[in-house]
């Protein structure tokens, strides 16, 4: 079985690596400190790199765990969280490819399957669920800190519990209080606690949004040089994608944020029928029904009309 496989490479290894996809959000955060706390009990020295997070993140156990590098050449095996491309693990693919042996546990219907054990389930709304199921098959007890890091994966790739969210979800839930966790808490931190940099990011991206099909799709963008002059840090842009969302009758919501060496990354948000990860996949991204993602090179104009063109066979 996959999960009895998982702990046999956990428990002979000795030099372990916890990785997670470039500009990481709640869930990747979340699951791989989750995931660093558990290694831990195990009595496992384990290295968690991400050289860049946003700061609405510190609050979370753990956080001064991350790395931005390390030293060690090879390690005996990496685990890959929440990424479903190689690609994505950013500048620090290496740690991943080098590694003796390599694990994916991710819930992205596009996963490519890039590990020598791959465990996958695009049925779970963040990956941080799927580690609850795999802690108590391996009879690891949850703790308060990593209930936490676990129930912030889970309250941001639901969007509060508004979209994805499974009867596993709140029985997690109900049992995470009971450790002391205050859900509230994480809710105002993950969601809804803004800096002034994205404050103003959210001006110039509402300033800049259009309305397009009637109504139905969304769009607006932000460029490297709006974050340069609001001295943005990474992941300031972070729920501007949702603004567009959540505006009556909007059914898709297109993002644009401009990336140093790689184009503009493509955020998509969907409210009922349309599948963005399809819409994802034609440019070379992938993701969930109602997130997905890509990057395109061109003028935003350019890419507005191309991401249009494939959302309007759907609609």
């Amino acid at each position: 079985m996959t999960l009895d496989t998982i702990l046999e490479e956990i428990k002979k290894a000795e030099k372990i690596v916890v990785l997670t996809h470039e500009g990481p959000d709640g869930d990747a955060m979340g699951s791989s400190l989750g995931l660093v706390f558990a290694l831990e009990s195990l009595g496992k020295n384990v290295d968690i790199i991400i050289p860049e997070y946003s700061k609405s993140f510190k609050f979370m156990p753990g956080i001064e765990k991350l790395k931005e590098k390390s030293d060690v050449e090879e390690y005996d095996l990496a685990i890959a969280l929440d990424c479903a491309d190689s690609k994505i693990l950013k500048g620090y693919t290496k740690y991943f490819e080098k590694a003796t042996r390599k694990i994916v546990i991710d819930h992205h219907g596009s996963n490519t399957m890039y590990g020598d054990i791959n465990f996958v389930d695009p049925v779970a709304p963040a990956c941080c669920q799927i580690l609850v199921g795999m802690f108590e098959y391996f009879g690891i007890k949850l703790t308060k800190d990593m209930a936490t890091c676990i129930m912030t994966g889970i309250i941001t790739d639901t969007g509060g519990f508004s979209y994805n969210a499974t009867s596993e979800t709140f029985e997690f839930a109900s049992d995470i209080l009971r450790l002391g966790v205050n859900i509230s808490d994480i809710f105002r931190k993950a969601l809804y606690t803004k800096n002034k940099a994205n404050f103003e990011l959210n001006k110039r991206a509402m300033d800049r949004m259009e309305f397009l099909e009637d109504g139905k799709v969304a769009f607006t963008y932000i460029t490297a040089k709006d974050e340069e002059e609001v001295n943005a840090l990474p992941g300031d842009h972070e729920g501007i994608v949702d603004v567009g969302k959540n505006i009556e009758n909007v059914e898709v919501s297109i993002f644009l944020h401009e990336v140093k060496d790689k184009g503009f990354k493509i955020s998509l948000r969907s409210v009922e029928y349309v599948n963005v990860a399809t819409v994802a996949i034609m440019f070379g991204g992938g993701g969930h029904d109602k997130a997905a993602g890509a990057y395109s090179n061109g003028l935003p104009e350019q890419i507005k009309m191309k991401v249009l063109n494939e959302v309007k066979k759907q609609l």
